[in-house]
Order: C-alpha cells, then structure tokens, then sequence
C-alpha cells in the first residue's frame, strides 16, 4: 500500500514531536496501520529558519494552499495555533476530503460543532485527543471508554501553569507573584499568563470534556470562572492545617439531566488523589453511574506527551482510512443542555472572615447561616499575631449557591465583619 501523507500545519514545539516520532516510529506505526506514514508538506512561517528536527527544504512552505490544496495529501494535522486562521484552514480542508488531527483547544471550545458537522457533510474524520490534558486519551476514554456508562461528574486539574504556581506556593510557603515570575522564567507560564492563571485554559478544557462527558452543546459562556491571581499563600497555610490543598479545578456535574461547569480555586482534601498531583501534571477525575470513581493522570503538556496524542489520533484515522469507515465516529450531542440554577448547584464551602474581636459576633455569624439554611461543619478561630481583628475559618456543609451568595451579601453589610478574606469550593 503507497504511504499515507499527511500535511503539518506548524512546526513549532509540537509540530517538532510529530515529526520526531512519525519518522522514528516507523516500523511501529507500520506494524499497528499496515501503511506508512510520511509527513509530506509542512507549513512555517519561515523556511530559512533553523529547526531542531530535519525536514527536507521542498517539503517546507510557506503557503498554507500548498498543503491543504495538494491532492495527494490524506490528513492534515493542525498544530500552528489561533482560533480563525486554523478554523479557516480546517474548513477548506474537510471541504477538499481531508481528515482532520488538531491539538487546538480554543479552537474547538469555541467552533468544535461547526468542524464536526462539516466533517460529518464531507464523510471526514475530525480528531482532537490533544487539545485537551496533554499525553492523558481522556477524550478517547470519554468517548469510547465511557459509551455504555452515564457520567455523572468530571472533575480535574486541566492546566499544568496554574498547578505549578499552587504546588510551588503550597511546598515553598511562597507569595503567588513570587511564584508566577519563576514560572514563567522557566517557560511555564507565558509572559502574559491570563488565559492561565485566570482560568480561561481551563475553562476551554471544560467545555470540550462537558460536551463529551454530558452529549450536551456546552458552550464556553456556560463555565463559570474564576483564576488562581487572588489566591494568598495565608489561605493555602490556612487549608493545609485544616487538611486541604488549594487546587484550580474544572469540575462538570449533572443530575437529573441538569448540568454544571466551573473552574475555580478549590480546597481539595488532602485523602483524595487530586490533592498530591503536583507541578505541571495533569489529572481528570471521573465518576460513572456503573464503573464508579476512575481517575486519569499525566504530563498535560510539553513536546513529546501531546505529540503523542496526535500520532496516535493519526493511527486511528489511518485505520479508518484502511476500513473504509472515515466519518462515522463523528460525535454529536444528542441531549438537550439544561444548565442548573444557582439553587440546584451545591457544594461545601471555606470561608475566612475577619471580624471585630469581642462577645457576640460568633453568634451573630452563626445566626445569619441558620437564616438561609446553610448547616455548618466546622467553625475555627485562629490566633493571628499579625492581624489585630479576630480571624474565624468556617466550613459549611453542601449549601447552594443561591444560599451562598445571600450569607456573603450579607456579611458585606455587617459592621462587625471588617472582610470576607476567602471564599472556596470544598471538594473530597
């Protein structure tokens, strides 16, 4: 059988991987597809550059018409980046017959259906293993792994930036910007790290694996979001002696066939695995109806781990190509989205108060909990040599957010309350 050609849109760090191993992994890749594959055009932006893989001068262009217009090419694997350009390119390429392998997060948070139901037209496969948590086949799992199962809730560190800024801050007692300045110092974090520490990233993450896990449209408006940048060392010290790491977790629940999504900083109790995966691995908790808790875990970047993805995203269509079935594992939501309400979406609850220091305004607090029903677990004064106002730490049982919401409001207008210092999720 003559070789499979793929077109490559980018050789950037990625770019570089697939290459890497589509030429090092021949026999492999032979062996698992019975064709071989060969990398056949590449885009960049400069072929004078100097690159860390070799790639012969008349296969680099700097045109993207030369790859997705040449008829010998079967698959084009887009990892040059950017939402419209790659959306542009994606869709002149499935409208020519070509199958899709994408790496591209944004992208598909944000026009997944569109390229899916243009793949569906045109018979095309449209892969994207990559696009979310790196070297981890958690979309691949979602969708073939958990098709017999009902998914009740995915919960998970999606973005390897912010849990090394928390690891480094809970393991070092260091100050976030203090640990923001070393990450990205050390290529972790990008020199504007927003979509990152503000928890964007993540939020595009969620929307794809809300959309695989629930066969819902999540869009990426339905996330609620909320980054790590107000995250104090003080509130990581202060849940570490109550038992909890601070995580930034994604987490997508549904019940009853209503659904909700949300990134946010979260107090993960030290017991559950999610609370000791460290530095800039990934992990993605899930919970099925039949099979229980099941938990993913691995590099959610780097070079070689989301190359891989991409390699093996190029066996499956390869294999489809070999079958003759391209464009029939196409994905499509198929339930109605219906988003909780403030009051359906609950959770126990860390909230660290300063207040007035005298008789009274424990009870005071407690009886503006029993106004809006929320139950208390724990009530905790600290001593804080630094800070002359009492300091209380509560941590409530399951209360919705509705419930939430007015307990704070009303603290804000209480005179004995000087700030609402933290308020977090509490998970495990």
């Amino acid at each position: 059988m003559k070789p499979i050609k793929v077109g490559l849109l980018g050789l950037g760090t990625v770019g570089t991987g697939v290459v890497r191993i589509v030429e090092g992994h021949q026999h492999d890749l032979l062996s698992q597809t019975g064709a071989a594959i060969e990398v056949a055009k590449v885009l960049v932006q400069d072929k004078s550059k100097t690159r860390a893989v070799a790639v012969p001068a008349d296969k680099l262009t700097e045109s993207p018409w030369d790859v997705i217009e040449d008829p010998e090419i079967d698959i084009i694997v887009e990892v040059m980046g950017g939402i419209d350009l790659a959306k542009q390119y994606i869709i002149e390429s499935l409208e020519r017959g070509k199958h899709i392998v994408t790496a591209n997060k944004d992208l598909m948070a944000l026009h997944g259906p569109e390229i899916l139901a243009k793949a569906a037209e045109k018979g095309c496969d449209v892969y994207y293993e990559a696009s979310v948590a790196g070297g981890i086949p958690i979309i691949r799992t979602l969708i073939e792994g958990f098709s017999s199962d009902r998914i009740t809730k995915i919960m998970g560190i999606v973005n390897g930036t912010t849990n090394y800024i928390l690891s480094k801050m809970s393991q070092e007692g260091a100050a976030y910007e203090a640990v923001l300045k070393e990450a990205q110092q050390l290529g972790y974090a990008e020199a504007d790290p927003t979509s990152d520490v503000e928890g964007f990233d993540a939020a595009r993450k969620m929307t794809i694996l809300g959309t695989l896990g629930f066969h819902s449209n999540v869009a990426l408006s339905d996330v609620s979001v909320r980054g790590i940048s107000q995250v104090s060392k003080e509130d990581i010290a202060y849940g570490k002696r109550l038992g909890y790491e601070v995580k930034l977790l994604g987490i997508a629940e549904r019940n009853d066939d209503r659904i909700s999504i949300s990134v946010q900083p979260t107090m993960v109790k030290m017991s559950h695995p999610l609370a000791s995966v460290n530095g800039v691995y990934n992990a993605v908790y899930v919970y099925g109806e039949a099979v229980g808790e099941t938990m993913f875990y691995g590099p959610g970047a780097g070079e070689m781990p989301t190359a891989t993805s991409i390699v093996a995203d190029l066996v499956a269509v390869v294999r489809n190509l070999k079958l003759g079935i391209n464009g029939q594992r196409g994905f499509s939501p198929y339930k109605e989205k219906k988003l909780k309400t403030d009051e359906q979406i609950a959770s126990k609850n860390f909230i660290l108060l300063h207040v007035e220091d005298k008789a009274g305004v424990l009870a005071q607090i407690t009886q503006v909990f029993a106004e809006h029903e929320v139950s208390l677990e724990s009530v905790l004064q600290h001593p804080n040599a630094l800070n002359p106002k009492a300091e209380i730490i509560i941590i409530t049982h399951d209360a919705n957010q509705a419930a939430m919401k007015k307990v704070l409001k009303q603290f804000e207008a209480m005179d004995v309350v000087h700030a609402i210092k933290s308020v977090y999720r509490v998970e495990g």
